[in-house]
């Protein structure tokens, strides 16, 4: 044997709210476009982009201390409000399947 385990890797990214590291499948991608922050759940967006888990806690702290801005290196503020919409749409879906 050469030693190598066969178990597969899986890719892993750093929340910018709560800065904890976590399998990519399990943050929300987020892409600036023009001067707003857009969710882009399916990974598919072109462009750069940065990681947080899809609450609210971890998407007010990055709001907080400007990580959008800075992980996407946009020149000036961006806009969060589509993306905060799309966060509370999704919490509202998990708790009404639980």
């Amino acid at each position: 044997m050469s030693g190598r385990t066969h178990a597969r890797s899986r890719p892993e990214r750093t929340c910018l709210g709560c800065r904890e590291r976590a399998a990519k499948t399990e943050l929300l991608r987020i892409v600036a476009i023009k001067d707003e922050c857009v969710p882009d759940p399916r990974g598919t967006l072109p462009g750069r982009g940065a990681y947080v888990h899809p609450v609210l806690v971890c998407l007010d702290q990055a709001d907080r201390r400007r990580s959008f801005t800075r992980a996407l290196r946009a020149p000036g503020a961006l806009d969060t409000k589509a993306l905060r919409r799309h966060v509370e749409q999704m919490t509202v879906a998990q708790q009404a399947t639980q």
